[in-house]
């Protein structure tokens, strides 16, 4: 891995992004933007995936499916246990956090599709049905979890209040599977698979052309808040932190296993996979979780998802997560 893999522009701006905030400095984005981008995102995604699936074996994508299922449940599990047993985290906060861990980062995704494209790497179309799926299981992981968790500090519901928790877990499972990111992602799949070839073409140079423009901008403003994370690391203690990034390897080992044992993909499909695996959420989990347990502290699981695993994940995981690719590939 050369300094070089790390001088990509996606990269380079979330950096900058980052020293704008160290540096107090007034660079500042429209605050409807960043949800503008991540729409225009999203759609770019989906419509590429859709279009190189069309053109795929569908039956070939079922084992993606599976391990993204795999990932969305065993994650958070494994999380817990070590919130728990290593870190001696209280149930409800570990809950809260773990089911992060078992989500996906769509800018994490983003970013290394853009890694692989400055690098002239080729990937398979099935990674990004793992990325549309991943986030609900995880969600209802968190929901679990967090149940266990109130049966383990011996909280004693009545009727009442028993109804209104079936009722928001109701809600929150709903909400998993209506998701706004996974709608948009799974729509656009649908319609990109389906429309002609001459229509998208017209579409084509909107969502692909100037999708890493984008993506610079997305990765700059992000950049920014994950650098408004930086000082609240006194917050989360020294054992999270480790955790932050000590979680993301794990979850990397279990998607380079998967994505070159199991799925038999090419560097840049494992590479995908693995960047699936080791990201954590900091979209759809946080309101989620937000909602489902409000006994746990935001400032635990914001902070280490923005302010730790992602930046460490853009910086230094995906190339890393790459060069162990590349050696499986020549060596097994």
């Amino acid at each position: 891995m050369s300094l070089t893999s790390l001088l990509v522009p996606a990269i380079l701006f979330f950096a900058l992004g980052m020293f704008a905030c160290v540096s107090k400095s007034d660079l500042k984005f429209p605050p409807d933007m960043h949800k503008m981008i991540v729409i225009y995102l999203l759609i770019g995604i989906g419509l590429h995936g859709g279009k190189e699936l069309a053109a795929s074996n569908l039956a070939d994508a079922i084992p993606a499916v599976w391990a993204a299922f795999g990932f969305g449940i065993g994650l958070p599990i494994v999380a817990y246990i070590i919130l728990r047993g290593l870190g001696k985290i209280d149930p409800l906060n570990a809950a809260a956090i773990s089911a992060h861990y078992g989500s996906v980062s769509a800018g994490t995704y983003m970013t290394a599709v853009a890694f692989l494209a400055g690098i002239g790497v080729t990937y398979e179309a099935y990674p990004v049905i793992m990325l549309a799926i991943m986030e609900s299981p995880a969600i209802m992981i968190g929901l679990v979890l967090a149940g266990y968790s109130r049966r383990i500090l011996g909280e004693k519901a009545n009727t009442e209040r028993g109804a209104t928790k079936k009722g928001m877990m109701k809600h929150l499972l709903i909400e998993a599977f209506t998701n706004g990111s996974i709608l948009l992602l799974f729509g656009s799949m649908a319609i990109g698979a389906v429309i002609s070839e001459p229509s998208y073409h017209k579409i084509e140079p909107f969502f692909e052309l100037i999708f890493m423009g984008a993506l610079c901008i997305f990765l700059c403003d992000m950049g920014m808040e994950a650098g408004k994370r930086l000082s609240e690391f006194k917050s989360v203690g020294v054992f999270l932190v480790c955790f932050g990034i000590a979680m993301p390897l794990i979850g990397a080992a279990c998607g380079l296993f998967v994505g070159h044992f199991l799925l038999g993909y090419s560097i840049g499909g494992v590479t995908l996979v693995t960047v699936l695996a080791a990201s954590c959420s900091y979209i759809a989990v946080p309101p989620a979780m937000r909602l489902a347990v409000p006994e746990a502290n935001p400032s635990f699981y914001l902070t280490l998802s923005l302010g730790v695993t992602f930046p460490f994940n853009i910086v230094v995981g995906i190339p890393i997560y790459y060069a162990i690719a590349q050696y499986l590939n020549e060596t097994y």
